[in-house]
């Protein structure tokens, strides 16, 4: 009897052990589009910081542009999960940043920002990774413009993730009339959380330290 106890309870712990993964898994859209190219040090200098002072072995970082059409992984232009061992992270991240710099020294502007495809992708890759806590950075204006024949009106499902936009730039037209800037703010923060998201806004580069908590 004593021994048949002793197996309940070891039973009773295993059933109550937390399965929940505790690694994070980030998913950064590199706006491409028209002028905004121009941005893209600031990109690679948010980049940088996650793979030297937030991500950790194990954890998840993949990088893509938005593009004409952007639910592809052709657009991922680096990705991968961090080795369990330092040494391993290490040499991964010095090839991530290789990959980073390449792109950007030949990127060419797209005619259309697919955000949405952008986020989409983003989602598949990141349920698929696994990640416990998930975060989809968007380094762009949030000006969204669809090629024709392209649907992108529906809801995401975001529950679960935390969307950040980031260095959201003021367009010409904004000057004139501000409510523009903040109606993308408001319709992008509806969608996400329309989706079951949570949703935050970082243009101070200075404190990228609140971009994952």
């Amino acid at each position: 009897m004593k021994r048949l106890a002793q197996i309940l309870i070891l039973l009773i712990f295993a059933g109550c052990a937390d399965t929940t993964s505790h690694t994070k898994g980030v998913y950064m859209l590199m706006d491409t589009s028209g002028t905004y190219t121009q941005e893209i040090d600031k990109a690679k200098a948010i980049i940088n910081y996650l793979l030297a002072a937030t991500l950790q072995p194990g954890d998840t970082l993949a990088v893509a542009r938005v593009d004409s059409a952007s639910f592809s992984e052709k657009d991922i232009i680096a990705k991968g999960t961090f080795d369990t061992r330092p040494s391993a992270a290490n040499e991964q991240k010095r090839k991530f940043r290789q990959k980073v710099d390449e792109f950007t020294k030949s990127v060419k502007g797209s005619a259309y920002t697919d955000i949405s495809g952008g986020m989409l992708q983003a989602v598949e890759y990141l349920n698929e990774a696994g990640s416990g806590k998930k975060t989809i950075l968007i380094f762009s204006d949030l000006k969204e413009e669809i090629k024709k024949g392209h649907v992108r009106d529906f809801p995401i499902q975001l529950s679960g993730y935390r969307v950040v936009a980031l260095n959201v730039t003021k367009l010409r037209t904004d000057q004139a009339d501000p409510r523009e800037y903040l109606d993308r703010l408001a319709y992008w923060e509806r969608k996400v959380t329309d989706g079951g998201g949570t949703w935050k806004v970082v243009n101070d580069l200075e404190r990228l330290e609140s971009l994952i908590d």
